[in-house]
């Protein structure tokens, strides 16, 4: 255990020197949402791969429907249909027009086309009205359509490769695949690609006063509460989070959970019990990790110069060196820890090039001066308006009220050398949205 005082900064850059991405595998499109790019992506079919049609209605000549009006209609003959997914392709001659689906074609000879609110519909010769796969004529009469407005060249034309050419680069390396960038993978032909996976965390917290919710309280016990909030900011930061439930204050039994769980974690994350009470059962189950066994690994029990959050622990567990970080028990603790170490941590092992969360100046919105201890970077819970600028602390600054965290949306942040800041004064927030 570390006898001095750390800042957050070097127990940040010690979490992070500490950290390997994890390693690229090839993974299916429905299994790579959240995951990061490790490749460029280059287009190798043009996006859309054919001319097509924005609109319902009829691929005509430009000059046939020249001069087209309400009074004066261009009289077509429509020679077929036209289907997204169609077969062969009718050749639209002088006079004549194809009916044409959203998404379809366009057929050869057609430079444009009308939407079919610009037309009658196809009802002067009764055949065009009826759907036929695509090349093949309407029975007997091949049926008209009259067109009320003229056309411009490739009037409600898509043009092949308008969104996308081959060749081109789709998404870079680093790129986290949301919802949008995996329909574009899709849309070009990408049935898998390589990717880091998202990390998987295992949360567990410590404490024989630990009751799960639904469950009745006892004398002395409280709701596990830190276990939940700190899967859900794994989830948010991009990771697939384990829950354990609260382990009691029994190092063997904490031991054993954990040596249990290294077999699904990339990072494992505890609460509770690394202060200097006397059922402090990490230090206790973790003191003899780092052994000859597994050279170089072990947890360092830490004091921070910060609030809240001063104990903290981090280290490696296990034959595959599997990071663990050790955080206080308190809710407010262990959330605003969970923010600035683990968090970059995970982003660190997704391979995402910036790690942190966004920061923002704002003028200090407040009744009365903050204070904060010397010595001690203080994280209080805030309430950031970007539009007039300014934040609002919300709640105490004590690291047992969860309430007002469940309020704020930023941290507010005082630097070690200030013991007060003045209404107005300008500071810098974390922001947590």
């Amino acid at each position: 255990m570390s006898s001095s005082i750390w800042s957050v900064d070097d127990h940040l850059e010690d979490i992070l020197g500490a950290i390997r991405p994890l390693d690229p595998i090839e993974l299916q499109l429905p299994d790579a949402q959240g995951c990061v790019l490790v490749e460029d992506v280059i287009v190798a079919v043009a996006l859309p791969p054919f001319d097509n049609s924005s609109m319902d209605g009829y691929a005509v000549r430009t000059a046939d429907v020249e001069g087209a009006s309400e009074e004066f209609p261009a009289v077509l003959t429509v020679i077929g249909d036209v289907a997204a997914g169609g077969g062969e392709l009718p050749h639209v001659g002088p006079g004549q027009a194809a009916r044409i689906m959203t998404g379809a074609p366009l057929p050869p000879g057609a430079e444009a086309v009308v939407p079919v609110e610009w037309t009658d519909g196809g009802t002067g010769g009764g055949a065009a009205t009826t759907m036929r796969p695509a090349g093949e004529a309407p029975e007997g009469a091949s049926g008209e359509v009259r067109v009320h407005r003229p056309a411009k060249a490739r009037a409600y034309v898509r043009a092949r490769g308008s969104d996308v050419q081959a060749g081109d680069l789709a998404l870079e390396a680093g790129t986290v695949l949301g919802p949008p960038q995996i329909g574009l993978l899709a849309a070009i032909g990408r049935g898998t690609v390589r990717v880091r996976p998202r990390p998987r965390v295992v949360v567990l917290s410590t404490g024989s006063e630990l009751v799960q919710p639904g469950e009745e309280l006892g004398l002395g016990q409280i709701y596990d509460s830190n276990s939940f909030a700190l899967c859900a900011a794994a989830r948010d930061a991009g990771a697939i989070s384990y829950r354990v439930g609260a382990v009691t204050d029994d190092a063997e039994e904490l031991r054993a959970t954990i040596e249990d769980q290294l077999i699904r974690a990339d990072l494992l994350v505890t609460t509770g019990g690394v202060s200097v009470g006397a059922y402090d059962v990490v230090k206790e189950a973790l003191a003899s990790v780092g052994d000859a066994d597994v050279p170089g690994s072990g947890i360092d029990f830490r004091k921070l110069a910060m609030q809240p959050g001063k104990p903290q622990g981090f280290g490696s567990i296990g034959p595959e060196h599997t990071p663990l970080l050790a955080l206080p028990g308190n809710p407010v603790s262990s959330y605003v820890s969970f923010e600035l170490f683990v968090r970059p941590a995970i982003r660190a092992l997704m391979g995402l090039r910036d790690v942190h969360r966004p920061k923002a100046r704002a003028l200090l919105k407040a009744d009365k001066p903050l204070s904060s201890p010397a010595g001690k970077r203080q994280f209080l819970r805030g309430a950031y308006d970007p539009e007039s600028g300014t934040v609002s602390p919300v709640g105490g600054s004590s690291s047992h009220l969860i309430a007002a965290l469940a309020h704020a949306d930023c941290l507010i942040v005082v630097p070690e050398p200030y013991t007060s800041v003045e209404p107005g004064a300008e500071v810098e927030v974390v922001l947590l949205g």
